[in-house]
């Protein structure tokens, strides 16, 4: 047995202090006092919150999950507990389908040995595929080469893989493909897509319940067109996205986005291979990424993707909406969990589930990582 003591405890709705936290692979509840024989972890003073939960990660350090390539999964989920991922959705681009295939290979047998011992980061709950079912008009930095037509049968012999997928509703097709990947288990998500509102409230009612990047590579909010924002924002059924980098989406529209989704808003990465590489011109599968910071762009100045780890997201918002930050971190923790349908046993600190637990500072810097009862970080 663990316990954690000396820490303020982030539960879904406020802090809990002055107790500790007691746990092995699940949490076995809290106490005034350690019990006798425990191991006893001091946090400091410093915030215990439920691991974070990436639901939209490409990869960084020039590791891809499209590269299909076990290692890279493993080193990967080894980083990214560096900031208090517990658990992420590996996320393939737009690619052709065969390759894809042995992307979802690869992280078949990544979620199968994340839950065994000498799996040393965050578990892998599954694969987020991005696309292919997308619109090319907003293909972004997807290949259009690869783009097709929205297909359910492709996607029977990896429904327990595909956890979460992207798609543009409008496409031909789409609406069969939603309805029928919905009855394997598979969460739909509309995301790169020109669907006018109407089009997007089609898919939610044909199951889409998750939007990709809100607000990117979509129509913009239109008063008169209120589009795939404004189906996402307004219906009760959709998680919505949020890349909190400030440049994917600006600030100021944080406090407001945190008004209309409230416990439907997801916090993202949508991180990139060549995230965390040093400024200046990379390769990424045969094209060009510019590094600048923290922004990633294709020479003719298309963004490419981020460069955002999830407990700077936490902090990003925070910051930007003066919300506190128990609040902020429900939003890569419950929020995600509850988007992809895995809040039964993630996502909070609560009896009986996993015993994903974060330690971070004051400042909301990550100090230890537990997964599953485990010290990975």
């Amino acid at each position: 047995m663990k316990c954690i003591a000396n820490g303020k405890i982030i539960l879904r709705d406020g802090l809990l202090e002055g107790r500790a936290i007691l746990f092995d692979e699940v949490i076995r509840g809290f106490g005034d006092v350690p019990p006798q024989g425990a191991e006893i972890i001091d946090a400091g003073g410093g915030y215990v919150l439920p691991g974070l939960i990436d639901v939209h990660c490409h990869g960084f350090m020039g590791w891809d999950a499209s590269h299909g390539d076990l290692d890279e999964l493993r080193r990967m989920s080894r980083r990214a507990a560096l900031f208090g991922v517990t658990s992420w959705l590996p996320t393939t681009m737009t690619l052709d389908w065969p390759v894809l295939e042995r992307c979802f290979a690869a992280i078949r047998a990544a979620q199968i040995d994340s839950l065994s011992p000498e799996w040393n980061g965050a578990q892998v709950l599954g694969c987020h595929a991005e696309g292919p079912f997308i619109n090319p008009k907003k293909k972004g930095a997807q290949a259009e080469s690869c783009i097709q037509r929205p297909d359910a049968e492709k996607l029977c012999p990896w429904a327990d893989v595909i956890r979460l997928m992207t798609l543009a509703p409008e496409m031909d097709g789409a609406l069969e493909c939603i309805r029928a990947a919905r009855k394997m288990g598979i969460t739909l998500s509309m995301g790169h897509t020109d669907a006018t509102y109407d089009r997007a409230l089609a898919g939610i009612g044909a199951g889409v319940t998750h939007a990709t990047h809100t607000f990117n590579a979509m129509p913009p909010l239109n008063h008169r067109e209120p589009g795939v924002v404004g189906a996402a924002l307004g219906d009760n059924r959709v998680f919505c996205e949020l890349i909190c980098d400030t440049f994917h989406v600006h600030p100021a529209l944080f406090t407001m986005v945190a008004k209309t989704a409230g416990d439907r808003l997801v916090l993202i990465t949508d991180s990139i291979p060549v995230a965390g590489l040093p400024d200046g011109p990379h390769d990424q599968m045969g094209a060009t990424v510019v590094v600048d910071g923290m922004k990633l762009r294709f020479p003719d100045g298309t963004i490419a993707g981020s460069a955002l780890t999830l407990d700077a997201a936490v902090r990003n918002f925070a910051k930007h909406t003066g919300l506190p930050i128990w609040r902020a971190a429900n939003l890569a923790s419950l929020n995600p969990a509850r988007s992809i349908g895995v809040d039964d046993r993630k996502g909070t600190l609560e009896t009986g589930k996993d015993a994903d637990i974060v330690i971070a500072d004051g400042d909301f810097n990550v100090r230890q990582t537990y997964v599953r009862g485990r010290r990975v970080v």
